[in-house]
């Protein structure tokens, strides 16, 4: 969505903060006891020259349980061809490895002997960026709705109570709405559907009257249809980019707003026949599933984790994603493509092919699968553990926030979209098919339709101090957040719309 896959994206100044008391790691679990048997026990990694690792003394039982993990999901054959792509591999896996065998951080062990989740540091890291930034900071102007989003979003999955930046959030948005609708990057600033995607969400997660007030939805409608392109599509601003984003980006407003349908009198697609916000938009985004399975920016471009989820995203908006799915898309193609971006041994996410695993796509990908599986009426059909074990273990931060691997810096979008995707590893969701046929639905409504089943109880690597909040799998952000919202438009759209409909 925003950025991805990149390794110098711009964190915010870090600081000492008030770091949790540290706590003594905690005695070997009968788990660990279990996981090796007495004759498969080494004091010592292998040297041989098969391995990465050079000898790093006696390993603890901890360290041998992930040791032994890791050797059963290492690819067992090696393509023997160095090229520059897996040399970097190479090196990456040198750096990676040593967390997920390991504790570098020597943050607390959870009783599965994974380094707890650090939510004390990592909502002081988040509280942080909600803050004031130095000069350098000023290319990120633009960002300010995604820097606000990021953070109350990776807040809210720990549980953290937003009331206190509700008044923040007002104010800030109002600043930055634009009179013609939407919102830009900053005051004054053209609108644009990401920025506007990231100010809504925003505002949703603040909740109450006067935030909801402070969206001038009319105006939005008026945008919105603006971006509406003949083909089907959206574009991301006036005479910009036509790109899968941006068809997620509108349903998502559309949606939580219960804005109109329809068309706007002066959406210029409405001289290519155009009607309805959703008309040919199933059809445009079957063109973006590429040849390999995943879903690109635009028809002809190369997949990307990121958007696969903004078009899984946006057909489970127009409908249910059984239905919206196998209707548009080659199901078990896409499948293929998403299991193939989950790293080994790391078990983390890359967003494209022959790329390195980055902790954002624990969200951009981790979070296709909960769409996915209520499409294929499966599952489990996902690594929930391995994706975890990364998270926890690699893409933690020593002082908070999280990171894309190990030897970044943390940034508020690898924190949100990290425990994004952890929250969906821990949490399991059902789509709701026969409660939307039975109640007719109206407008974009089906996202409405998905319920909490629990928590994954399967082959888990975190407890209870470690689990974060449900993360709604389409919207990502709280679901009581997404159900007030809806629920106090829909009282209001007659008022706001009605009139100019007529």
């Amino acid at each position: 969505m925003a950025t991805s896959n990149r390794d110098d994206s711009p964190s915010p100044p870090t600081s000492s903060f008030s770091s949790p008391s540290q706590q003594q790691p905690l005695p070997p679990s009968a788990r660990l006891e279990e996981i090796l048997n007495s004759d498969d026990r080494f004091e010592e990694l292998s040297d041989s020259e098969n391995d990465l690792y050079e000898d790093m003394g006696t390993a603890t039982l901890e360290e041998q349980a992930n040791i032994t993990y890791l050797d059963k999901i290492r690819i067992p054959i090696q393509d023997s061809l160095k090229t520059e792509t897996s040399e970097t591999q190479d090196e990456t896996l040198q750096i990676v490895l040593p967390f997920l065998e390991g504790n570098p951080n020597n943050f607390p062990l959870n009783i599965f002997g994974i380094p707890q989740l650090q939510k004390e540091k990592h909502v002081a890291f988040l509280k942080q960026s909600l803050g004031d930034y130095p000069g350098a900071f000023a290319m990120l102007d633009a960002s300010r709705p995604w820097m606000v989003y990021w953070s109350l979003q990776g807040l809210s999955s720990m549980g953290y109570d937003l009331s206190e930046y509700r008044d923040r959030v007002i104010h800030t948005f109002s600043l930055i709405q634009h009179p013609s609708g939407g919102y830009g990057g900053g005051f004054g600033q053209l609108p644009h559907l990401a920025a506007t995607y990231a100010a809504v969400l925003s505002i949703v997660m603040a909740g109450g009257t006067s935030a909801y007030e402070s969206i001038d939805r009319k105006n939005m409608w008026h945008f919105l249809g603006q971006m509406k392109q003949p083909s089907g599509g959206f574009t991301m601003a006036a005479a910009g980019e036509e790109d899968i984003r941006g068809a997620y980006c509108a349903l998502v407003v559309l949606s939580l707003l219960h804005i109109p349908l329809e068309l706007p009198p002066d959406a210029p697609a409405r001289a290519h026949g155009i009607t309805t916000f959703t008309d040919k938009l199933g059809s445009w985004i079957s063109a973006c599933q590429s040849f390999d399975g995943g879903m690109s920016a635009a028809p002809g471009n190369e997949a990307h984790g990121a958007y696969a989820f903004c078009a899984l995203g946006c057909l489970s908006i127009i409908g249910s994603p059984k239905r919206t799915l196998n209707d548009h898309l080659d199901l078990p193609a896409l499948i293929h493509w998403l299991s193939a971006r989950q790293c080994s041994p790391e078990g983390g996410y890359n967003g494209r092919t022959n790329k390195l695993v980055d902790g954002c796509y624990s969200h951009w990908v981790g979070g296709c699968w909960s769409i996915v599986e209520a499409a294929a009426s499966s599952s489990n059909i996902w690594n929930r553990t391995a994706l975890s074990r990364y998270i926890l273990a690699a893409a933690q931060f020593k002082k908070g926030g999280l990171i894309d691997k190990p030897g970044k810096r943390p940034d508020a979008y690898h924190t949100c979209y990290n425990l994004a995707g952890l929250s969906a590893a821990q949490h399991v969701y059902s789509y709701e098919d026969t409660m939307l046929e039975e109640l007719g639905g109206s407008e974009l409504d089906a996202p409405y339709y998905w319920k909490v089943e629990g928590l994954y109880e399967g082959d888990k690597v975190w407890e209870e101090s470690d689990e974060l909040e449900q993360v709604h799998p389409i919207f990502v952000v709280p679901f009581r957040a997404v159900h007030e919202c809806r629920r106090y438009f829909e009282d209001m759209r007659r008022l706001d719309f009605g009139q100019e409909r007529e």
